[in-house]
């Protein structure tokens, strides 16, 4: 099980750094330098909470206005990891806010549309998060640094999909399909957070 899962990491982790090497096409000669990943994960978190009084507030309607603001969340998760490794701005702080902004774009879309027909797939996302969460805060009270690893990017990726690919058919309740994606997704939460909890036992043993 082990030696599969490390060649489906090496799998995902080469086609990071092709998507990485594509983008740096653009980023490196065109980005402008006075907006830092850190400004795009700040933007993300600020979407998470528009989304969340939108949706749960005003009980907006809007599917036009709610995927165009999830999409651009989304989209500057793709992007500010690769400014930062491209541009050479990876910051503690950065490392330490990029996967609270990702839950925080994610939970309103979650909550909106699985608590109802699947509250049981969001019971279980929230709990795996909340255990993803506490294992990357052991690590920093151990002073050691862990960054996103491949299978919670890819996981968020896929989240990211799913759920603007819901978000599309809304008010529509999730397709089958789309709910199936979403189980596919808690497994990756869980090798995520395995792998994390292997490099801090790595970390302690050096």
């Amino acid at each position: 099980m082990e030696s599969f899962l490390a060649e489906l990491k090496l799998f995902f982790e080469r086609l990071d750094t092709i998507r990485d090497r594509a983008l740096f096409v653009l980023i490196k000669p065109y980005w402008p330098r006075a907006i830092t990943p850190n400004h795009l994960t700040f933007v993300r978190i600020a979407i998470g909470f528009i989304l969340f009084v939108l949706l749960f507030y005003y009980k907006n309607t809007d599917r036009l206005l709610i995927v165009s603001l999830f999409f651009i969340g989304a989209f500057s998760d793709m992007l500010d990891g690769s400014i930062a490794r491209g541009l050479a701005k990876e910051t503690k702080l950065g490392i330490a806010l990029d996967p609270i902004a990702d839950r925080i774009l994610i939970i309103p879309i979650a909550l909106y549309s699985l608590l109802g027909p699947h509250r049981w797939l969001f019971l279980l996302l929230m709990l795996l998060e909340v255990a993803n969460a506490f294992v990357s805060m052991y690590a920093q009270s151990r002073n050691i640094t862990i960054t996103s690893n491949i299978f919670g990017k890819v996981k968020m990726f896929l989240q990211s999909i799913v759920f603007l690919a819901i978000l599309l058919f809304w008010p529509e309740p999730p397709n089958d399909f789309f709910v199936y994606l979403l189980w596919i997704s808690m497994y990756l939460i869980i090798i995520s957070i395995f792998f994390k909890i292997r490099e801090i036992k790595n970390h302690g043993k050096n």
